[in-house]
């Protein structure tokens, strides 16, 4: 199966119903690998493999009283790998600047370059 992106959006007032909003989406029962339940705002973000989005939504609705299915995408691992790489390469590139070598060349005779170049 392939990974998955799940977006729902939900009611969250205090602290306690965040907790139970982030316990219903990892314990749902036939869950095979939830990668990560994340918070942002009004929403609810679980990325992972073999997650049913409609019964996800279904027991959050029963338990939350609300909620909405925003969006369902596939999240490809080698552009997860490719960006990390990027950010890591910039992070090195922007980091410490070393100066280059400066390098003279005068020219003139050099005994041991071919002349009929």
């Amino acid at each position: 199966m392939a990974k998955q992106k799940i977006v729902l959006k939900l009611y969250m007032e205090d602290k306690k119903k965040r907790r139970k909003a982030l316990r219903t989406a990892v314990g749902l029962s036939g869950n095979r690998c939830v990668e990560s339940a994340s918070l942002e705002e009004d929403k609810i973000v679980v990325v992972g493999e073999g997650i049913d989005s409609i019964a996800l939504t279904t027991m959050l609705r029963k338990r939350m009283s609300y909620a909405d299915l925003v969006s369902v995408t596939s999240v490809d691992e080698k552009d997860d790998q490719k960006k990390k790489q990027e950010e890591t390469i910039l992070s090195y590139q922007f980091g410490a600047i070393k100066p280059l070598p400066v390098v003279i060349h005068e020219p003139g005779y050099d005994h041991n370059s071919c002349i009929i170049m």
